[in-house]
């Protein structure tokens, strides 16, 4: 029988979409850092020599977006003149002006509407502790640790890409893994012979070992099969904040719907509603009302209510789906200002999201499992 594969990548802080990202999410964090109340469209390109800092931004805190980019730069590994592109010598320019105040009407504090119209999805699942699917999280975890062994070991660059194939049986549990692809930026010096069994040992059997798998049993591994990789980082591909969508959620595991995260203060349901479905999604797993579940919300600009909740737990529930919707619309406030209070978002806690993840990380409000045992108690109930 043909194999039944799933396929999830992901990248480290150092791809050029990802600085990208964090220049973007740091400012974010500096402005909030001073204002609470600051609305933060901020958008970031980078490429050869050059970075370009451009969005909305209306807030009474005093920035210098300049020297944040600096410090977000340094702060991902580029100090390196011969890469083309480090924090020092970097060229960059802003391009900031304020909140069109056409939006603002729609979500100013008396109104508390969404920022925007769109659609947002969470998903939670059991194949793993943090219950985030497998690939992703194994791409995730390969990533973060790249970047961990990047900053001890100066033969590496902070450019890398993962994907990791997981082989499930047809009623979706895991077999093993597949297939398992790291490639890594370096400096000229670091011999490919040497890189791959160094990546092999140091990033990839001690991450899979990790969640429970023996190295020995993958079937195809392949560290940078293009041979060299020393031209990288935005010297080597043009970087956009917003364009790693699927990175930043589920590996495609579960649907999206199309808004990037990273720049936005919580007025934009793009995240806020996005963190809020990751986080009912995930309580209503860790309840034990079922194996696996994707939650959707949807919004209009400047209303505060969704105009539509939908749980789908794809036959995996121990209650219908209309039953767990119904109990997320009892325990749970979707407006944009009750999604704000309860994940406590009008703070500086951005730009880690950059670097290590959005969801399935330890210590993110909207990966605590508070509501479970309520949700598990009210379907008894019901």
């Amino acid at each position: 029988m043909e194999k039944r594969l799933f396929t999830s990548e992901c990248v480290t802080c150092g791809h050029p979409d990802k600085v990208a990202d964090a220049i973007s999410d740091a400012i974010l964090d500096a402005c909030l850092a001073q204002d609470s109340g600051s609305r933060v469209a901020c958008e970031t390109m980078v490429t050869t020599n050059f970075c370009l800092i451009c969005g909305e931004i209306t807030t009474k805190a005093q920035v210098d977006y300049t020297q944040i980019a600096r410090e977000a730069i340094r702060r991902i590994g580029y100090i390196y003149p011969e890469d083309e592109f480090d924090a020092d010598t970097v060229e960059i320019q802003c391009r900031i002006h304020t909140q069109s105040a056409d939006i603002a009407l729609g979500t100013n504090d008396d109104v508390g509407g969404a920022g925007d119209q769109g659609m947002m999805f969470g998903g939670a699942c059991d194949q793993t502790p943090e219950l985030m699917p497998l690939p992703i999280a194994l791409a995730r975890a390969l990533s973060n640790r790249l970047t961990q062994c990047v900053r001890s070991n100066n033969l590496l660059r902070p450019d890398g890409k993962t994907q990791v194939s997981v082989e499930f049986d047809e009623n979706g549990n895991v077999i093993g893994i597949d297939t398992v692809v790291v490639s890594i930026m370096h400096s000229a010096d670091f011999e490919i012979t040497r890189l791959r069994e160094y990546v092999r040992q140091n990033v990839i059997a001690p991450v899979l070992s990790s969640y429970g798998f023996d190295i020995a049993n993958v079937a195809h591994i392949h560290i940078n099969p293009t041979g060299n990789f020393v031209i990288g980082g935005p010297n080597g591909d043009t970087g956009l904040t917003g364009r790693k969508i699927i990175v930043d959620t589920y590996g495609g595991y579960f649907s999206h719907g199309g808004g990037a995260f990273s720049g936005k203060d919580p007025t934009k349901v793009d995240r806020s509603g996005a963190y809020m479905a990751r986080y009912m999604a995930k309580n209503l797993v860790a309840a034990g009302l079922a194996r696996q579940v994707q939650v959707q919300l949807a919004y209009a600009i400047g209303v505060a209510e969704p105009v539509s909740v939908r749980v789908d737990s794809y036959g995996t529930g121990r209650i219908s789906d209309e039953k767990m919707t119904e109990l997320l619309r009892k325990t749970c406030d979707m407006t944009p200002g009750g999604i704000i209070r309860k994940l406590n978002l009008r703070r500086p806690i951005y730009a880690p999201t950059a670097e290590r993840g959005h969801f399935g990380v330890e210590g993110l409000p909207w990966e605590q499992t508070d509501l479970a045992q309520s949700l598990k108690e009210l379907a008894q109930i019901q």
